[in-house]
C-alpha cells in the first residue's frame, strides 16, 4: 500500500538510505503503485507490491549508490 511519509517506509530503506533518498523512493513507490494496479500492466507473476519496490529502488539508483558501509550515499559527479 501506498506510503503517507517516509517513517512509514520498510525499516530496509529508513535505516540505510539518506531522507532525500527516501523521499524519492516514497513518491516513485507511491507513483508504481498507482501506475501498476492491473496486473496485466505488470511482467511476470510480480505483485503490484514488488513492482511498487522495484521501481522505487530504480529510482533511488539514479542519485545514489550502495557503498562498502551498507549505507546508500550521493553518486559523485
Amino acid at each position: 500500500m501506498p506510503y503517507r511519509t517516509v517513517s512509514e517506509l520498510p525499516g530496509s530503506v529508513r535505516d540505510h538510505v539518506p531522507e532525500h533518498a527516501q523521499e524519492i523512493y516514497k513518491e516513485a513507490f507511491n507513483s508504481a503503485w498507482d501506475q501498476y494496479k492491473d496486473p496485466d500492466d505488470r511482467r511476470g507473476d510480480a505483485s503490484r507490491e514488488e513492482v511498487a519496490h522495484r521501481v522505487a529502488w530504480a529510482a533511488v539508483k539514479e542519485k545514489y549508490e550502495k557503498g562498502a558501509d551498507g549505507d546508500w550515499h550521493a553518486k559523485r559527479h
